[in-house]
């Protein structure tokens, strides 16, 4: 965790619009700010902006380098020791920690600003509602240009349903809005963010990586499952949203109707809903066929594990599930909701069904244990389609962005000298 002092790299930062004298385009780099609350690396914003930081650092061609901070918050007097800041600080990443006493605390903002002052950054980015509030509330979005990432919402509570609405003040004056799909770009413009503001930018996934067979027989062995049964995944925050009431209805449905599968269920995560989640298995009758595996650091060994995945959400943005499951080349099922339906098409990549329907996931279930040949057609179509969802094609996507959110800054500042100028004696 650092907080030491960096010098201005003036060099280049500011001239970042192509023809503009003195402008070397390798020798550019920029310096950003991000601001994101995370206790964990797995959650799909805390993974991909730490993902992110590091490929950032190299720029092909003409596009800028980026040397990325991050801050996050810590509540309490505690030492620090949360798993996203050990995963930043193992990535070799600058992690400041701004400490707080409660949510909202508005003693951070300070500790924000002196935090500005001290790495002198190009651009401030913003993660997620709390972020974008707090960046708002300081003003420091006036002095540098800000990048807002808006990854969804979760609806667990009326509270949380009323903290979401905070982005109504914050976002509309952000320089830029990154959303993960067409449904929250439209969701955006409803509360007040110029269309102009707004770009689509769906998430990225590295390459499958393979995972040795002892692995996989290991982890069976630890969760108790035998050779020959057939395993479904669903993998994500248990919460509201995700849906995974959904899957357990499913899985008794699959139970009443096929008692003689020899089938297990594997729900990967951990979050509010999960004693409640425990509870309904228990009252569906399928608390022997359901596991909870609870929160994974490294999910490959499942996705190896399983013969298929299920993504039962009520709401989704850019689903990090569904590129890892695709880059596995495991069949998906998944509901037609968010931006799901722009990277899969129904019958080519995966198969889609309406959300709240756990009868139409069974179905979908049933349908793909006993059509091999569907199975290995799903898996082919979307391992070639997953380039296009590469970290590569993200970094230079993000990189771009950069670029020219600072030519813009560069473009005003000249047109308000010039005018200041025309203005004068």
């Amino acid at each position: 965790m650092s907080s030491s002092q960096h010098p201005n790299e003036k060099a280049n930062a500011s001239l970042l619009a192509s023809g503009t004298p003195g402008y070397d385009p390798t020798r550019k780099s920029v310096r950003i700010l991000a601001f994101i609350e995370a206790l964990w690396p797995t959650t799909g914003p805390a993974k991909n902006l730490l993902e992110f930081a590091g490929r950032a650092a190299v720029a092909p061609g003409p596009l800028p380098r980026a040397t990325i901070a991050i801050a996050t918050y810590h509540r309490g007097n505690g030492p620090v020791s949360n798993d996203f800041v050990i995963a930043g600080q193992k990535a070799g990443l600058e992690i400041h920690v701004i400490r707080e006493r409660f949510l909202f605390d508005l003693a951070v903002i300070p500790a924000i600003r002196k935090l500005v002052d001290l790495f002198q950054p190009d651009i401030i980015q913003s993660h997620a509602v709390k972020s974008h509030f707090l960046i708002w509330l300081t003003g420091i979005h006036r002095e540098h240009p800000w990048i807002a990432f808006h990854h969804g919402y979760t609806w667990t509570s009326l509270r949380t349903r009323a903290y979401n609405q905070l982005d109504r003040w914050s976002l509309p004056a952000a320089n830029k809005v990154v959303t993960v799909c067409r449904p929250f770009a439209s969701t955006l413009e409803g509360i007040g963010v110029r269309p102009e503001r707004i770009l689509v930018q769906h998430n990225a996934v590295k390459a499958f990586s393979p995972v040795p067979a002892e692995a996989i027989g290991q982890l069976r062995q630890t969760l108790g499952i035998h050779e020959g049964t057939r395993v479904i995944l669903c993998v994500g925050r248990l919460s509201r949203e995700k849906a995974q009431t959904d899957f357990i209805e499913a899985a008794a449905l699959l139970r009443k109707d096929s008692p003689q599968r020899n089938i297990q269920f594997v729900i990967a995560g951990d979050g509010p809903d999960n004693q409640m989640l425990k509870n309904l298995a228990r009252a569906r009758l399928v608390e022997d066929r359901i596991i909870f595996a609870g929160q994974v650091a490294d999910l490959a060994p499942y996705y190896k594990m399983a013969d298929l995945v299920v993504l039962p959400s009520h709401s989704e943005g850019s689903p990090n599930v569904l590129l890892e499951a695709m880059a596995a080349g495991l069949p998906i099922i998944a509901t037609a909701v968010g931006g799901v339906p722009e990277i899969v098409q129904h019958e080519k990549q995966a198969l889609l069904v309406e959300k709240q329907n756990p009868s139409a996931l069974s179905r979908s279930i049933e349908r793909l244990l006993d059509d091999p040949s569907l199975c290995a057609q799903l898996s082919q179509a979307a391992r070639q389609s997953i380039s296009a969802y590469s970290p590569e094609v993200y970094r230079d996507s993000i990189l771009s962005l950069y670029q020219s959110c600072l030519a813009s800054k560069f473009a005003a500042s000249n047109a308000l000298r010039s005018t200041a100028d025309g203005q004068g004696p």
